[in-house]
C-alpha cells in the first residue's frame, strides 16, 4: 500500500515538476520509520507498558519503554503484547512487528499528501521519526496495547482512529504551519497522470484487504468477514460519490478523481469496524462516510479554517474525517454476533467471548460515548504533537520550505531529476528524435 501504492497514487495526483519529490518522500519515509521501529519505536507502541501512574490510571497504559528489537529471542520468540490480552498469538514477535511496522509506516505518507510541493526534504527526514515517537506510538499503546482507552473499551480494528484520523489531523496542522504551495501551482494543480492514479488507487484497494483483513491476527471466519465488508464500503462510497457529483455538484458530471476520493472515504471509514459490523452495517459506512466527506470537500471546504490551510490533497476530508466517522460508527452499527476474540474451540483456549455492540442492537450509547473520547484524544493529542515536531524541525534545519527557487523548480531544482525527461536532452544533432524535434 505504501510502495508502490502511496508512492504512484500521490505521484499520479501531483504536477509533473512535483512527481519525484513525492515519491522519494514515501519511499524515504517508510524506510525511516522502520529503523525507528526497530530501534525504539515498537516497543514502545506495542511492548510492555510503562506504569507512570498507579494501575488503571492513564499514566499507566500510556506508552511503552522505549527498547530496540535487537537479540535473537525479542525477534524470534513468540509475540507478547497488550494486543494479545483475548488472544493467545502463536507467531513470533518478528511477523507482529513488521505487521504493525506497515501500519506505522503508512501514517505520515499519509498525512504528506497534505504537504506535498513546498515542504523542505531535510525537514520531511526529520519529521517522520520524530512525529512516529511522539504522536504514533503514543496512539497506538494508548488504543491497540491494552492502555488508557483500551481498558475503558474502545476499539479500532485496523486504525481508523490511529492510523486515518491521526493523518488527517496531522496533515492540516502541518499544512498549516509550512504555509501554502505557491500560487501558480494551487492555480494549476492538475493530476501529472490519471492512469497512475488509478494504479496507485487499486494497488491501495487491494492492498487494503491484507490492511483490514490482517488486523484480527489469525485466518479465519472474521477475517473473511472483515474483508468482505472492506470491499462492501468501498464499492458503496465510489458510487455514492458519483452519484452525488452527478446531481448536487456546479458540473453534474462523474469524474474518476471523484471516483477515488469515494472509494477512498469506504476504505477509511470501514478501517476502524471492518471487524465489527455485518454486511448491511459495511455498506451504511460506506454511504454515510462518502456522503458527509462529500458535503465536508465541497462545503467545508470553503469556510474558515479549511479554506485558509492549503491541504494540497485533502487528507482531512477522505482521511480526517472519514476516519473520525468510521471509529463512531462503530458506538451505532457494531453488531455484537460479529463476535472477534476469545471464542474456545478445538485449536483455541481464549479466556472467554468478546463482541461490540452499538446502539442499534443494544439501545445503549456506551459505546459511542467511549468511542467519541477517545476521538477526542486522538484528534487534539495529534494536532498538540504535530505542532510540536513542526516548529522543533523549523528550528533546526533553518525553515520548512523550500527556496522560492526550488519551488519554481520543482524536482530538478531539488533532486536534480525529472518523471519525465526531455528525450532528447544530451542526445547528438542528426539523431532521429533530435530531427523530428527540430521538424515540429
Amino acid at each position: 500500500m505504501s510502495i508502490p501504492g502511496l508512492a504512484v497514487f500521490y505521484g499520479g495526483l501531483v504536477r509533473n515538476k512535483w512527481i519525484v519529490n513525492t515519491m522519494l518522500m514515501v519511499f524515504t519515509g517508510f524506510s525511516v520509520t522502520l529503523v525507528v521501529w526497530m530501534l525504539w519505536g515498537y516497543n514502545m507502541a506495542f511492548g510492555q507498558l510503562s506504569h507512570f501512574g498507579p494501575t488503571g490510571s492513564f499514566w499507566s497504559g500510556f506508552i511503552g519503554h522505549a527498547t530496540p528489537l535487537a537479540t535473537a529471542s525479542s525477534e524470534q520468540g513468540q509475540t507478547v503484547s497488550g494486543a494479545n490480552t483475548l488472544i493467545p498469538f502463536h507467531f513470533p514477535t518478528a511477523t507482529f512487528a513488521y505487521f504493525q511496522f506497515t501500519f506505522a509506516a503508512i501514517t505520515p505518507l499519509i498525512f504528506l499528501g497534505g504537504l506535498v510541493g513546498r515542504l523542505k526534504f531535510k525537514a520531511w527526514l526529520l519529521i517522520v521519526p520524530l512525529w512516529i515517537t511522539v504522536v504514533y506510538c503514543v496512539n497506538a499503546a494508548l488504543i491497540w496495547n491494552g492502555g488508557f482507552f483500551a481498558q475503558k473499551g474502545a476499539v479500532d480494528y485496523a486504525g481508523g482512529f490511529v492510523i486515518e484520523l491521526s493523518a488527517g489531523v496531522a496533515g492540516f496542522v502541518g499544512a498549516a504551519i509550512v504555509g501554502p504551495r505557491r500560487w501558480q501551482d494551487r492555480e494549476n494543480a492538475f493530476p501529472s497522470n490519471l492512469m497512475m492514479t488509478a494504479v496507485g488507487a487499486g494497488i491501495l484497494w487491494l492492498g487494503w484487504n491484507g490492511f483490514n483483513g490482517g488486523a484480527v491476527f489469525y485466518a479465519g471466519t472474521n477475517a473473511a468477514s472483515a474483508i468482505l465488508n472492506t470491499n462492501v464500503s468501498s464499492a458503496v462510497g465510489l458510487l455514492t460519490w458519483i452519484v452525488m457529483d452527478m446531481y448536487f455538484s456546479r458540473q453534474k458530471k462523474a469524474t474518476f478523481l471523484g471516483a477515488t476520493n469515494g472509494m477512498l472515504c469506504g476504505l477509511v471509514s470501514i478501517t476502524a469496524i471492518a471487524g465489527f459490523v455485518n454486511g448491511i452495517g459495511a455498506m451504511i459506512v460506506g454511504f454515510v462516510s462518502s456522503a458527509l466527506v462529500w458535503c465536508s470537500w465541497n462545503y467545508l471546504s470553503r469556510i474558515r479554517p479549511f479554506s485558509q490551510v492549503d491541504d494540497a490533497l485533502g487528507v482531512i476530508h477522505t482521511h480526517g474525517f472519514a476516519g473520525l466517522i468510521g471509529g463512531l460508527l462503530i458506538g451505532l452499527v457494531s453488531d455484537p454476533k460479529m463476535a472477534v476474540y476469545g471464542t474456545t474451540g478445538r485449536t483455541f483456549n481464549g479466556p472467554g467471548g468478546f463482541s461490540v455492540g452499538g446502539w442499534f442492537y443494544t439501545n445503549s450509547f456506551h459505546q459511542l460515548w467511549e468511542q467519541f473520547l477517545t476521538a477526542l484524544w486522538v484528534a487534539a493529542y495529534t494536532a498538540v504533537g504535530t505542532a510540536f515536531v513542526f516548529y522543533l524541525v523549523k528550528f533546526l534545519v533553518g525553515g520548512l520550505r523550500e527556496s522560492d527557487e526550488n519551488l519554481a523548480l520543482g524536482d530538478i531544482g531539488i533532486h536534480d531529476e525529472e518523471a519525465f525527461p526531455d528525450p532528447t536532452f544530451g542526445e547528438p544533432v542528426g539523431t532521429p528524435s533530435h530531427l523530428h524535434n527540430d521538424n515540429v
